[in-house]
């Protein structure tokens, strides 16, 4: 991964990335923040169902798409966060502030948020 990639991965905060439709076999492209975590990298949300994450559970290959200080489309896969104890780790992490304090408990964030690290594979 060059220099540029790794520089944008540690100061943006928002991207694309495109899925496939789990029912439509289309690809889905949205935007959306992503956090970095003892240098990986996370996409998570409120709680409540996404449709981003329920295509990934059907095919965990997605694309990662930068498109803030540097322009890239980069291969990914998602590994599915759902160890209580990693899950409390990286939601009690300052980067995921702002999630914590969208939600009345902290629990109610452990449970029902979606968490994926994005696992790049090229």
């Amino acid at each position: 991964m060059d220099d540029k990639i790794k520089q944008a991965l540690a100061k943006d905060e928002v991207v694309d990335i495109t899925t496939l439709g789990r029912k439509s076999g289309q690809h889905r492209r949205i935007e959306i923040w992503f956090k970095q975590v003892d240098g990986r990298t996370y996409i998570t949300g409120t709680p409540g169902p996404r449709d981003w994450y329920a295509n990934l559970l059907e095919n965990p290959n997605f694309i990662f798409h930068l498109k803030e200080s540097v322009h890239a489309d980069l291969p990914a896969r998602a590994r599915f966060v759902l160890n209580p104890a990693e899950r409390r780790t990286i939601f009690n992490d300052p980067a995921m502030a702002w999630y914590r304090e969208q939600v009345e408990s902290f629990d109610e964030l452990l449970t029902g948020s979606p968490l994926i690290e994005v696992i790049f594979t090229e």
